[in-house]
Order: C-alpha cells, then sequence, then structure tokens
C-alpha cells in the first residue's frame, strides 16, 4: 500500500534527521573529550539513520514521485539513490580521516559539524524542484567547504586554497544565479517543472528562444565550474592540493554528486526543451575536459594534483551520457544515456573515495602521502594495500574487468548511439592517455624499490573498510546489473 500520502513532508524525513543530529552533534562536542569519540559516534549513528529513513521513504514510496513544500522539494527514486551514496562517502570520509585528523591536531567539531551541513546542502540539491532550493542547497554545502578547506588554520597553502575556492565560487554562483534569474523572467515562474512547460511553449518562438538561451549559457557555466569542467577547472588542481586530505577526499566525492543532480534537475527536467543547445555546449566541456584533464595529469608529481586532474577527465567522461539522452528531438535513447551518467557518478564517487582513503591509510605523524615517490615498493612493505590500489589505479583507467571500465563501456555507447561518434573515438583516445599515469602507479609499487622502509600502520576497521571500498569497484566490474538496473530505475522515475 502506497501510505506516504496520509502521512504530509515524511519524504523529507532523511533532512529532518540529519538537521537535528548536526545540532546535537555541536551540542555534544561542547562536552567531548580531545579524541572526539562522542561526536564522531553519533555522527556516524545519525547518517545511519539517515540512512534507514531513506530506505524507509524508498519502500514506502513504492517508487512514486511526492513534491512537498509548495513545490520546492521532490522526493523520487533518483534522490534516493544519490542520497545513500552521500552518505556512504562521508561516512567513509569520518571513518578514514580519524586517525590523519587526530595526529595534526584537527580534530576538532568544527570538522564533524561543517561535514554534516555540508551533506545536508548536496542533500537539499539533490531533491531541489525550484531554482530557489537550488541556489539554497548550492550555497549551504559551498559556505561548509570553504571553511573545511581552511581548517588547518596554520597552513598557508589551504588557506590560499580556500580563498581561491571562495573567491571562484561566489563567481560560479553568481553566473549560476544570473542565468536562473534570466530564465525566471522568460517563464515567469521558478518551479522546474513549470519552467519546463513554459520553455517548450517559448522556444517555438525565435525571439524568445534567444533570450532562454542566453540565460542557459549562464546556467550550464554555473554547472560546469561546480562540476570541475574546462575551462571552469582552475580551482579543482589548487584545492585538493591545498585541503587537508580528508577534505579533498569529500570534496571529490559528495558534491560531484549533487552537481551531477543539479544538471538533471536543471537542464534535463527544466529545460528539456532548448537539449539541442545545452548539448552542445556540453559536447564541447566533455572534450575539452577529457583531453586537458588526462594530458596534463601526466606532468603531476603530486599524486593529490594527479587525481585533480584525473577527477577533471572523468566528469568529461560523465558528461558523455548526459549529452547523449536525446537525439533530434527523439528522447528514446534518454533512459538508457541518463542511467549510464548516474552510474558513472556513482562509480566515480567510490573510486575517488577509495583513492583519497588509501593516501589516508599511508599516511601517518609526521608524513603526509601525497607524492608519486611514496607509493615506490608499496607491495614489499604491504602486499594487501598494494593489491587494493592497483584495483583503484585499473578502475581509473577504466581496465576491465573493473567498475571504471563498464561505467566508460556505458558512457561511449550512449554517445555512440546518439551519434556523437567522433566524441566517442576521443574518449577512447584520452582513456588511453589517461592510463598512463595510473598504470605509472601500479609500476612503482610493484617494479621499484621503496624510499620509504617503515612499516605500514595496521588500522583494523579502517582497513576492512578500505578493503570493501576497492573490493567493490571489482564486484560491480563483474557484476555491474544490479547498480546499473537500479540507475535506469532511478532515471525512469524521473
Amino acid at each position: 500500500m502506497n501510505w506516504l500520502v496520509l502521512i504530509d513532508h515524511l519524504p523529507a524525513l532523511p533532512e529532518a534527521l540529519l538537521l537535528a543530529g548536526a545540532c546535537a552533534v555541536m551540542i555534544v562536542d561542547l562536552y567531548a573529550g580531545e579524541r572526539r569519540t562522542a561526536s564522531l559516534v553519533l555522527a556516524q549513528i545519525v547518517l545511519a539513520l539517515c540512512a534507514a529513513a531513506t530506505l524507509f521513504v524508498l519502500w514506502g514510496s513504492a517508487g512514486a514521485k511526492y513534491y512537498l513544500f509548495n513545490g520546492l522539494f521532490v522526493a523520487d527514486v533518483m534522490s534516493h539513490v544519490l542520497k545513500f551514496a552521500c552518505y556512504v562517502a562521508v561516512w567513509a570520509a569520518l571513518v578514514y580521516s580519524r586517525q590523519y585528523l587526530a595526529d595534526r591536531g584537527l580534530l576538532r567539531g568544527e570538522f564533524i559539524t561543517l561535514l554534516l551541513f555540508a551533506l545536508l546542502g548536496m542533500m537539499v540539491m539533490v531533491s531541489a524542484s525550484s531554482f530557489l532550493s537550488v541556489y539554497l542547497g548550492l550555497e549551504l554545502m559551498s559556505l561548509c567547504l570553504y571553511a573545511l578547506v581552511a581548517l588547518n588554520r596554520d597552513s598557508a597553502l589551504a588557506t590560499e586554497a580556500a580563498m581561491k575556492y571562495f573567491v571562484l565560487g561566489a563567481l560560479s554562483s553568481g553566473l549560476l544565479l544570473y542565468g536562473m534569474s534570466m530564465i525566471y523572467g522568460a517563464t515567469g515562474t521558478l518551479d522546474i517543472p513549470a519552467v519546463a512547460r513554459e520553455a517548450a511553449r517559448l522556444s517555438a518562438s525565435a525571439t524568445e528562444r534567444h533570450f532562454l538561451v542566453f540565460g542557459l549559457v549562464f546556467v550550464v557555466a554555473g554547472l560546469a565550474f561546480k562540476l570541475g569542467v574546462v575551462p571552469f577547472h582552475m580551482w579543482i588542481p589548487d584545492v585538493y592540493h591545498g585541503a587537508p586530505t580528508p577534505v579533498t577526499l569529500v570534496i571529490s566525492a559528495g558534491p560531484k554528486l549533487a552537481a551531477f543532480a543539479m544538471a538533471i534537475r536543471l537542464l534535463v527536467n527544466g529545460l528539456p526543451g532548448l537539449a539541442a543547445d545545452w548539448q552542445q555546449m556540453l559536447a564541447l566541456l566533455s572534450l575539452a575536459s577529457m583531453a586537458l584533464g588526462n594530458i596534463v595529469a601526466i606532468a603531476q608529481t603530486n599524486l593529490k594534483r594527479m587525481l585533480a586532474y584525473s577527477a577533471i577527465g572523468h566528469m568529461g567522461f560523465m558528461l558523455l551520457g548526459l549529452l547523449s539522452g536525446v537525439v533530434d528531438g527523439n528522447a528514446r535513447n534518454a533512459a538508457d544515456a541518463y542511467s549510464a551518467a548516474l552510474f558513472y557518478a556513482v562509480v566515480y564517487a567510490i573510486m575517488s573515495v577509495g583513492a583519497f582513503g588509501m593516501l589516508l591509510y599511508l599516511s601517518r605523524a609526521g608524513f603526509d602521502c601525497e607524492k608519486l615517490e611514496d607509493m615506490r615498493g608499496l607491495n614489499r612493505r604491504s602486499p594487501w594495500t598494494a593489491f587494493l590500489m592497483l584495483l583503484i589505479m585499473f578502475s581509473l583507467a577504466g581496465v576491465p574487468p573493473m567498475a571504471g571500465f563498464y561505467a566508460k563501456l556505458a558512457v561511449i555507447s550512449a554517445a555512440v548511439s546518439a551519434g556523437y561518434l567522433w566524441l566517442a573515438v576521443a574518449a577512447v583516445m584520452f582513456s588511453l592517455v589517461g592510463a598512463f599515469y595510473y598504470l605509472r602507479v601500479v609500476k612503482l609499487m610493484y617494479f621499484d624499490d621503496p624510499v620509504d622502509t617503515a612499516p605500514v600502520q595496521r588500522q583494523l576497521g579502517f582497513g576492512v573498510l578500505l578493503s570493501a571500498n576497492s573490493l567493490a569497484l571489482l564486484f560491480f566490474g563483474i557484476l555491474p546489473q544490479p547498480l546499473m538496473a537500479l540507475c535506469f530505475a532511478a532515471v525512469v522515475a524521473l
């Protein structure tokens, strides 16, 4: 029985729990000791409750879509899937970062609280059904992330990264807000489904269509910054490098999922009548991102900067799915293309969390694992750790049978089906280029002599979770059907 209709606002239960839990963490942290054990445990309990509430709402809704708060908030299958992925990323960040932050005196209540409020912003973005709620969620998430990047106040590198992130983030938010205001001026509504109806009607007029496309350009620019694609990528390397590694882990996963949801809401749900226009823009962004990301990453000697440029390239691949949904006004390819893009976004989040988690695992008090040389001879120091890193690198490179291979295959197949053969060929070529710097890490681990002879510290809980993280990439590569079917169902429900 579909009983959610009996209880108003129940689909927003996860957000309510997270908000109450974040406030409770702030109060508990006043009485927590230096180890912050109580705060960390409470934060993980809150995340578990949110995950349970999300599954409860998904089961109770039977896949239906609900609009709440006068159309500002939508609860559908895609929002539930992305929220659950965000919970996992943030929970992994809390587990992975505990020892790292404690060793450096950075394990403070601010980190835990800001992380939870950033997650709340991501959840609002994922469920946004109005320009107002999109912007509200974006700013809540962004302001928390700016503060997290500057968490290490004694580091000039972190402070510089936070300032760059803040200034460029404010610029991108202004571009996005200006674009949405132009579309509002043309359509007379902030409600995304209503925008879609009005835009479809107005696009028949050449004058009105030009006005809409003018606003669309600014919207796509704002989205491109949040995804970190060329030419709006300039913040990615500096922020990834300058931020503490636990914060880099968070930025590399959760916000990418939220930005993907924002792109789906604004472009696919809000402006399907202008698909021919934004698809051309995304095609150029995708090609430039795959080219610059994979080529420049080869020259990097810092692992965090290498993974930053890798993220730019991967977002270019993800855009292949987004731009392949509508062909000459025909949306028959839409479900396959958008589900492939969603699958890619989720798999990339798993890969990114695993990669930065490995850097945290190999770090210790007084030593940060950030350089390529730090990976030399890892197989001799810890064969199992080297094997886990090999799985992550193979998946990022798109080597079968890893999940990254199937994700790239899915988006490239969608591009071919949509007629973007030239873009698919370019994607394959740049994927081969990108394989070089991933396999270079494997070569350093297995064929070079170790520079650091210190044994890898054994952290039982951390090690088990990191093993599950890496092995999940192998599992979803061999058996991608369950996750792909879930992504397909989420997209169909749109």
